[in-house]
């Protein structure tokens, strides 16, 4: 019933049309007859039918002089790709029309082309947007609107704008929807992002086939689709989107104009389900005529608003009036074909006027309502397009496209003149995205519903870094190390869940199934998502695998054994002494000087004298031994040996000598190297010329020590080469023997592995910036790191690049030996000095007279004086030497 009255209105307004025309014929004007096909009884081709007959009816208005009048001839294609060839032929055939508008689809319109190149009659589509339609394969084909590769670059600027990584394109399967795709792929593949998968939905699908591929959707990470298909297919996918959870905050949908454009078509409740989408609209500038033209249509046809499909088809037609008017009216005949049992097409004749009309369309040019009209090899092209906004009720302009200028807010000349990507609120205005939110999409999340990442994880290496262990009840296997951790606290500091499950890459007995390149490939061929480890970012592995930021020191450095020389220095306070052996300095003195006080006091007369000037002289002589000679002379034998013993000790500094400075030194000289197994240093040596008979690989810490312990000499090497971090571990156990003293390679440090592409990336790397800017890393590093002696220096603060002589702080293990020989003496001396002291007074033990105070007499006994006994045994065991006494000896009354 509707289809039959909007058929009614067509006739009438045909008619109206006709009156108009007939009342205005002279015998002067030539009637040129020119076909339009179209899907009569849809809306959209009302709209068409009767913009078609304002266009002549205006045209032929305002020229009055015109020697030409296009006669219109209608064709039902009846919505069917063979209707409308049919209906081609027909128009050809029967009425020798001069030229055809439409048909309204991109499917029709590629047979009805072929039609019109036979027969050399030229199609004019204001509606068939594929780019597949291309006006170099038939000269006779003019494409009065945009086709649907214009938009792309505007499409593709949203994305970049928006900071998205990826994207999946929505379309539908025909060559319509196909029709897009080529010119948005090299858009999107200009700006670096990723299409990891399409979804083509078929025009006849069911609702629940439409269902199954939006779950489908919801099962993958990307969270923006760029959606390019009729609106009657849109409104049904968008509703089932809805229905599907697709229509929530987090998602990004972009619309193309084959959705936009045709808004003011579509009821209030597939709007409604397209809230928050953005999409692309033809722009077309406002003029007076645009707005007198609206309100006639408006008037005329009131059921409906104008859309794209009315302004193109009037623009259209007054462009091929003015063609027709330019031609002329010779050679108005089709020559016929000769022959028969021939098909219809090849049946066709060949229009004359063909030709002669076609110089003339390519050449029109003037201001239509949709803008500047002129082909350009048959096709129209944009400069400007609208970015609009579907919220309640229709669309919001929040921004325009141009060619000059890419996203801007408005088209004033002060908006801009470059394609500054600064922030999205510097080129649109606020948008309404879905689930009533004005948060931007983030565009990628690892959905909720979907596999959690599969991260493999290298065996073998430091355990330091990454350690592979088994549960021993439940079997499970268990995974730590500083690499692991760190990577924990980078998900903690992402904006969304990462569900992640690690995998070693090796077999249950610890035994790696590879290499560092053998692991990153895995991640390449699929088998696993990711890469968390000791990995060193590498140019040969960023070929077939994306690495994050790095979250480690970088370079690989060569460790060599260091040689000690002893000196002594009387600036040994100045040294760097730890806290243990300045105390156990500090007192080793002290019993020294205690020592030497009791071997002295009674032979020695700077000894001797009231006890607090004893006790001073005591304190005295223990403080000089430290840094000089000692004032006092001691007299004894005994007494003498503590005090060389104890200078002897007198703290030393430890030189420590590199025994090479440099990689070309150790080259030079032919000796083994160490490397570390499975690590990429391997092909770096060999590339500086090392052979491989001079390569030793270890897979430890404490095997490297032990190579640069035994020394070429004993099957040992003369140089160890691994990475910073490595070295930093190294050398934090053993770095009082080995030192390192030159970076040869530079390389960046440990980054995580991800497939190329993966918007994982540069949200990991966010990430990692977090974390290594706050003191979560340092907490890592001291838990895992903490067995590392505090004492050594780290080995990249050291400017100098061929260092030759390095100093260490000393401590009690390096005097040890020297201690325990002065405490040897010291015992010596005094178990020798209490024998001889007893032996000499053993009349006071052995005499009943001091029984019951004999410790006091020998007390009393041990503080006299025993010089004249000491001079007396001098000269009796020297006769010729004349002890001469100091003058501050000398008694003043007796001399």
């Amino acid at each position: 019933m509707k289809r039959h009255l909007n058929d009614v209105v067509l006739v009438f307004l045909v008619f109206i049309f006709g009156v108009k025309l007939g009342k205005g014929q002279n015998t002067t004007i030539q009637v040129i007859n020119v076909g339009v096909v179209t899907d009569v009884g849809t809306t959209a081709s009302n709209l068409s039918l009767l913009a078609i007959n304002m266009s002549l009816s205006d045209f032929y208005s305002s020229r009055p002089e015109s020697r030409t009048r296009l006669l219109l001839n209608f064709a039902d294609s009846r919505d069917d790709v063979v209707g409308a060839a049919a209906a081609a032929l027909d128009l050809i055939k029967n009425k020798e029309v001069k030229a055809i508008l439409g048909p309204r689809t991109t499917m029709q319109a590629s047979f009805v082309i072929e039609v019109g190149q036979k027969s050399q009659v030229p199609i004019i589509s204001f509606s068939a947007t594929s780019p597949f339609l291309d006006s170099g394969r038939s000269p006779y084909f003019f494409r009065s609107t945009y086709d649907d590769s214009s938009q792309v670059q505007a499409i593709s600027e949203i994305i970049k704008v928006f900071g998205w990584r990826e994207v999946v394109p929505v379309y539908e399967n025909n060559a319509f929807g196909e029709g897009i795709m080529p010119g948005l792929t090299d858009a999107l593949q200009a700006i670096n992002i990723r299409i990891p998968y399409r979804t083509v939905i078929s025009t006849n699908a069911t609702d629940d086939e439409i269902s199954v591929d939006l779950l489908k959707l919801m099962t993958k990470p990307t969270r923006v689709f760029v959606v390019h298909m009729n609106r009657f297919l849109a409104s049904r996918v968008f509703s089932k989107a809805r229905e599907t959870g697709l229509m929530k905050q987090g998602y990004a949908w972009i619309l193309t104009n084959g959705v936009i454009d045709h808004l003011v078509l579509m009821n209030g409740t597939d709007i409604e389900a397209m809230q928050g989408v953005i999409g692309i609209r033809t722009h077309f500038p406002i003029s007076e005529e645009l707005q007198t033209f609206r309100s006639r249509l408006a008037k005329a046809f009131p059921v409906s608003e104008l859309n794209i499909y009315g302004l193109r088809a009037y623009d259209a037609t007054t462009a091929l009036a003015m063609a027709v008017e330019e031609a002329g009216t010779t050679n108005l005949t089709f020559s016929k074909m000769d022959g028969r049992n021939i098909s219809d097409l090849e049946a066709l004749s060949v229009s004359e006027y063909g030709p002669k009309l076609i110089r003339s369309l390519s050449q029109i040019q003037f201001k239509g309502l949709s803008g500047d009209y002129h082909f350009v090899d048959g096709q129209l092209h944009a400069s400007v397009f609208e970015i609009v906004n579907v919220i309640d009720g229709g669309g919001i302009l929040v921004g325009f496209w141009t060619q000059d200028k890419g996203l801007v807010k408005d088209l004033s000349p002060s908006s801009g003149t470059t394609r500054t990507f600064s922030s999205w609120k510097n080129h649109l205005n606020p948008i309404l995205w879905p689930g009533i939110t004005l948060t931007v999409p983030k565009g990628w999340e690892i959905p909720t519903n979907g596999k959690e990442l599969q991260i493999g994880v290298p065996v073998g290496t430091f355990p330091q870094f990454v350690k592979v262990t088994t549960d021993p009840l439940t079997h499970e296997t268990i995974v730590t190390g500083f690499c692991i951790d760190f990577f924990e606290a980078v998900i903690q500091a992402m904006p969304y869940d990462v569900s992640h499950r690690f995998i070693p890459f090796g077999d249950d007995d610890g035994k790696t199934n590879g290499n560092f390149n053998d692991l990153s490939y895995q991640v390449y061929l699929g088998v696993f998502d990711a890469v968390v480890g000791d990995t060193t970012i590498l140019a040969n592995r960023s070929s077939y695998v994306d690495f994050t930021l790095p979250y480690t020191t970088s370079g690989v450095g060569m460790v060599v054994p260091l040689k000690d020389n002893v000196t002594r220095s009387s600036l040994i306070f100045f040294k760097p002494l730890t806290p243990g052996l300045w105390g156990m300095t500090l007192g080793s003195f002290f019993v020294v000087g205690f020592v030497v006080w009791i071997l002295e006091h009674r032979v020695n007369s700077e000894f001797t004298g009231p006890p607090q000037y004893q006790i001073s002289t005591m304190f005295w002589f223990a403080f000089s031994i430290m840094v000089f000679a000692p004032r006092e002379r001691v007299m004894s034998f005994t007494a003498r040996v503590v005090v060389i013993t104890c200078l002897s000790s007198l703290l030393t500094t430890q030189q420590l000598n590199p025994t090479e400075t440099s990689i070309k030194n150790v080259l030079a000289k032919g000796g083994p190297v160490a490397y570390q197994r499975d690590s990429f240093v391997l092909g770096k040596l060999r590339e500086s010329g090392f052979p491989e008979s001079r390569l030793v690989p270890f897979t430890s810490p404490e095997k490297c020590e032990e190579l640069l312990n035994k020394g070429p000499s004993k099957g040992g090497v003369s140089a160890a080469f691994m990475e910073v971090p490595y070295v930093r571990v190294f050398l934090g156990q053993y770095c009082k023997k080995y030192k390192m003293v030159e970076v040869p390679f530079d390389v960046d440090g440990f980054g995580f592995v991800f497939p190329i592409g993966s918007p994982l990336v540069a949200d990991v790397s966010r990430a990692i910036l977090k974390v290594a800017e706050s003191n979560k890393a340092t907490q890592l590093e001291t838990a895992w790191f903490k067995n590392i002696d505090k004492t050594c220096p780290d080995p990249m603060n050291n400017p100098d690049p061929n260092p030759t002589v390095s100093f260490r702080k000393l401590s009690l293990d390096s005097f040890l030996l020297l201690f325990v020989a002065a405490a040897t003496v010291c015992t010596l001396a005094l178990l020798k000095f209490v024998i001889c002291f007893l032996i000499q007074n053993r009349i006071i033990l052995n005499d009943e007279f001091y029984r019951g105070k004999r410790m006091k007499e020998m007390w009393l006994k041990f503080m006299e004086s025993d010089g004249e006994s000491y001079i007396s045994r001098v000269r009796s065991t020297c006769p010729q030497v004349l002890i001469q006494p100091r003058e501050e000896d000398i008694d003043p009354i007796n001399g």
